[in-house]
């Protein structure tokens, strides 16, 4: 019971983790004493994040840049991650994209981006990194996957965003498939569904253009029934936990972080 939630001296990678939800989990994961990898399309933003990770929270922290939105990207992500390390503990599919039109606007390029992203991707990437994942996984503590997905692939969403919801209701979905079939191996997967957090893509989806400094998120987040917008601290709680003994009995699910949007709905 005293190390029950513990993700000390496990190796994880969180993809998209340069920026806003995959930063927060790597931040929470680096400050429990894992190893993490993070990776996102820009090399440079990669190294601000390790930058700023690293100086808050110490630990080692080490960036791959990656596009994974194609399975080349996949490939060399997972064969780059294998040069340095024999297993993964914890894969955290949270890379993602968005795309805003109106229904009779909407592109082709907007729907292909974003499927291909957001679950091209991760089931792309979770396939490449299996070897790894299984390397690490065993009876008393399992491997662990965890696809980020959102409250907009349960409810109808507020944005013209249609790929996003749709993309992510497929993760959702996925999940369950890739739990069932990955048990076997001992590798748990699950899913999390976040709500509004402070992060670039929901700034550009309220008006922000993606700049987080200066935005009201007080204000935004008085519209939640909760009372404000998410926090570090709540979406990486909830990493650690499925990524943790505390964790390892879930299956396949997907847990809504939203400060109760969903129930209120």
């Amino acid at each position: 019971m005293q190390d029950l939630f513990s993700v000390k001296g496990k190796v994880a990678l969180v993809t998209g983790g340069s920026r806003g939800i995959g930063e927060m989990i790597a931040a929470g994961y680096l400050a429990g004493g894992a190893k993490v990898y993070i990776s996102s399309r820009k090399a440079d933003a990669c190294d601000a994040a390790v930058a700023r990770l690293t100086e808050k929270f110490g630990g080692e922290c080490i960036a791959i840049p990656a596009d994974l939105s194609t399975v080349e990207g996949c490939t060399a992500l997972a064969e780059t991650l294998a040069k340095h390390e024999s297993q993964l503990d914890i894969l955290v599919n949270n890379a993602g994209a968005s795309w805003g039109a109106p229904l009779d606007e909407f592109p082709e390029s907007g729907w292909d981006k974003v499927m291909d992203t957001n679950v091209k991707g991760i089931f792309f990437l979770t396939q490449k990194c299996l070897p790894l994942l299984r390397a690490s996984a065993s009876h008393e503590d399992p491997a662990r996957v965890i696809n980020v997905g959102s409250i907009d692939g349960i409810k109808t969403a507020i944005f013209d965003n249609f790929s996003y919801g749709a993309s992510k209701a497929a993760v959702h979905h996925l999940t369950r498939q890739l739990a069932a079939h990955l048990i076997k191996d001992k590798i748990i997967v699950n899913a999390i569904a976040p709500g509004p957090f402070p992060t670039w893509m929901l700034s550009t989806g309220v008006g922000f253009g993606g700049e987080t400094d200066g935005v009201d998120w007080d204000k935004i987040g008085r519209g939640n029934p909760r009372g404000r917008v998410g926090t570090a601290e709540d979406i990486a709680g909830l990493a650690i936990f499925l990524s943790s003994r505390a964790g390892s009995f879930t299956v396949g699910e997907t847990i809504t972080c939203d400060g109760g949007i969903v129930a209120s709905s």
